[in-house]
């Protein structure tokens, strides 16, 4: 952190600032009820001048599904998973005497009564081996759905009624990044109706859960870090005026998906996103605050991760993933913060240069990259008061590819074995569980707005305007890195 100057990171959001004046002159983005383009909830910028307070603690986990959600509205295709590498993959970063949570994602309204179904069935492949699971559970309408927030609450319901009487469904994250507007592959603030689905979907999952009696089910909601102030205060304006106490009466937790030195800001020095995550988590608690969410209701880090890709190598994932656990870690008592996931467990597609595309911890030929190591030992020496040894350590098990690639599949030849491929992330032929771990508690999604210097075609012909504008003010906030 030497040279820099000590407050880059609040003008690095006074950058975001022109954003908001960009986007009110353009009218890409409604103005807000307060058109100021003032700075608002800059957070804490320096982690060196916040106080560690102690907190339980966190419990860990990872969204284990292979597919991440593209800038724009066009998705990419994914490698297919082979659930039996999988859950050998999770066997081994899951600790022996305290919760991993599984995060699956892309839960999507459009998908209706089939959505449900792929879902039972996954749900099925994990809590039948001890792991407790949540849903990223996505407003993504189809067009002819969009705005239809009546719908959407009787669907909001019907998965409540359908996964709540699971005792080891534990959370549901209703809606995914309604604050950021502009890209329906990863984020739902693109479809008209979306805010309106947030209050109204979380009001309506924590009625049921709390009519039918599904006391370990918590419903909570997630933030993009961050956009520009104008359209922050915003959107934390409306689920003041429009949800009311009702709305914060029924949230369980607020979810932080933050990915330092990839999208705010585009660009970090190496150590410097510890301070990223401490300015991610205080912004958060500031700007819940306009809606009246006490301190006391929890924080869960929801995504957090750092792609590989070109320029980003995987010995570069691995030392940022330490400094971004450990900050959580530190900084938990501080800000209430109680679950951390990672995301991702296995990259899309490793072959495809878009970042995008590489979140995970191992390659999608299954072979670890250096960073699933770091966050096997993370988990294993933070998630308990003891600390425990890395399962990793150990010698391959078979069906996983060890931690130099390649690596034998769940065949008895080192090749798949028959139904081990997965043309999604459901069916296949699953392995035995091999029977390590606890129960746990706790909430996903995807990618996101593509920083500069990502692969340009990434957007795809579904990117709305704003995003040259957002990708902009990302740049310009990076700047001030130099």
């Amino acid at each position: 952190m030497e040279g820099r100057p000590p407050r880059w990171r609040a003008q690095a959001v006074v950058a975001l600032a022109a954003l908001s004046i960009a986007v009110a002159v353009t009218g890409d983005e409604p103005a807000p009820a307060q058109s100021s383009p003032s700075p608002g909830c800059v957070g804490d910028t320096e982690a060196d001048d916040v106080a560690q307070r102690p907190g339980p603690l966190l419990r860990y986990g990872i969204t284990p599904g292979v597919q991440a959600g593209q800038v724009g509205g066009v998705p990419a295709e994914a490698v297919p998973d082979q659930p039996p590498r999988t859950l050998a993959a999770l066997d081994r970063l899951r600790p022996e005497r305290a919760p991993f949570v599984l995060r699956l994602n892309r839960f999507f309204f459009e998908d209706g009564e089939a959505g449900i179904r792929r879902f039972e069935r996954l749900t099925e492949r994990y809590t039948s081996r001890g792991y407790a699971v949540e849903y990223q559970l996505r407003y993504h309408p189809s067009e002819e759905q969009e705005g239809d927030i009546g719908a959407w609450v009787r669907f909001v319901r019907k998965v409540v009624r359908t996964f709540g009487p699971n005792p080891k469904v534990k959370a549901i994250q209703v809606t995914n990044e309604v604050n950021l507007t502009i890209s329906e592959d990863s984020s739902d603030g693109a479809f008209e109706g979306a805010r309106a689905a947030l209050v109204r979907g979380v009001i309506a999952a924590k009625e049921t859960a709390v009519e039918r009696g599904y006391d370990q089910l918590e419903i909570g909601f997630n933030w993009f870090y961050r956009t520009d102030p104008a359209n922050e205060q915003s959107f934390w304006e409306y689920l003041r005026d429009r949800g009311g106490e009702r709305f914060v009466e029924a949230v369980d937790w607020i979810g932080l998906d933050a990915y330092p030195g990839t999208f705010f800001p585009p660009a970090e020095a190496p150590g410097d996103e510890r301070d990223g995550m401490v300015n991610a988590m205080s912004a958060l608690r500031c700007y819940a605050a306009i809606p009246g969410i006490p301190e006391r209701v929890p924080m869960h880090v929801e995504e957090n991760g750092w792609p590989t890709g070109p320029g980003r190598t995987p010995e570069m994932q691995a030392r940022v993933a330490e400094t971004l656990v450990r900050a959580v870690h530190d900084f938990r008592g501080t800000y209430n913060v109680s679950d951390y996931r990672w995301f991702n467990l296995r990259d899309a597609d490793s072959s495809d240069p878009r970042f995008t595309q590489q979140y995970g911890l191992i390659r999608s030929d299954y072979a670890k990259k250096p960073a699933f190591r770091v966050y096997c030992d993370l988990v294993g020496r933070l998630a308990t008061d003891r600390g425990e040894t890395c399962a990793a350590s150990s010698s391959a098990s078979p069906g996983d590819g060890g931690d130099d690639g390649g690596g034998p599949g769940g065949g008895p030849s080192g090749e798949p074995g028959p139904g081990e491929h997965d043309g999604g992330e459901e069916g296949g032929g699953d392995a035995p569980a091999t029977g390590r771990g606890a129960d746990g508690a706790t909430a996903d999604t995807a990618t996101r707005v593509a920083a500069p210097g990502a692969a340009a075609g990434s957007a795809g012909e579904g990117s709305l305007p704003l995003t040259g504008l957002l990708v902009g003010a990302l740049a310009l906030a990076g700047a001030v890195l130099a």
